[in-house]
């Protein structure tokens, strides 16, 4: 994307604008944009809303932010709560706060606090997330994923306001990866060459490659060693 060619969209306070190809888009309070965005570098601060698609090489929210087509991006960071209508698809997400997706999610480095929500299938090369709030995702294909729980941040008093009955756990139907370590997780089949299970999970099917360890805590189901 040539930047000397394109022009910057620039909203403050409470306003509006259109959608296009863009140097820069960056919204300071309450903006509202009708149509699919391109943008090189997206920075929104306050409440934003996007009635369409947004593609951004570089993305940083800070506030509320809607999506409602898909949202594609190289890197982006998050200080919040989004919401995406559609898919969720780039290489860098680092995550403070709350991330609800409709559609599926493909990511290579997932990472930060909080909770989130994934309609279909989360994909990715690298996971490592500390949740604060209730993680789900239908189903979930990684290299490599990390779940702790932590009930220590500002985004844990948050949500535990918001939804109290919710606990800080992961539930998803299959989880499949190289390398899998979980706490407090629910899930049907876990399928992985190492496998490490800690306190709080219950898992009904574990299969397993090269390696599993089970903390005393836990409640497993079947395990099986596959690939022999």
């Amino acid at each position: 994307m040539d930047k000397r060619q394109l022009p910057d969209l620039i909203i403050n306070g409470v306003s509006g604008g259109a959608g296009g190809t863009y140097n820069s888009v960056q919204i300071d309070g309450v903006g509202k944009v009708t149509g699919p965005i391109v943008t090189r570098i997206f920075k929104g601060n306050g409440h934003m809303n996007l009635k369409n698609d947004l593609s951004a090489e570089e993305a940083e929210c800070n506030g509320t932010m809607k999506v409602l087509g898909h949202l594609r991006f190289n890197s982006l960071k998050v200080d919040g709560m989004i919401t995406v209508g559609e898919s969720f698809r780039g290489e860098s997400c680092t995550l403070h706060g709350m991330l609800n997706i409709k559609g599926d999610c493909e990511l290579e480095d997932f990472a930060g606090e909080g909770s989130f929500s994934v309609g279909g299938l989360l994909s990715a090369g690298h996971v490592d997330f500390k949740l604060q709030g209730q993680g789900k995702a239908h189903e979930i294909g990684v290299e490599s994923l990390v779940i702790r729980q932590t009930n220590s941040g500002v985004w844990s008093k948050m949500l535990s306001g918001i939804i109290p009955k919710l606990r800080s756990e992961l539930r998803a139907r299959t989880i499949e990866g190289d390398f899998i370590d979980l706490e407090y997780t629910i899930a049907d089949v876990i399928r992985g060459n190492i496998v490490i299970v800690g306190p709080g999970c219950t898992i009904e099917r574990i299969e397993y490659r090269d390696q599993i360890t089970v903390h005393p805590e836990a409640k497993v189901g079947k395990v099986e060693k596959i690939g022999e």
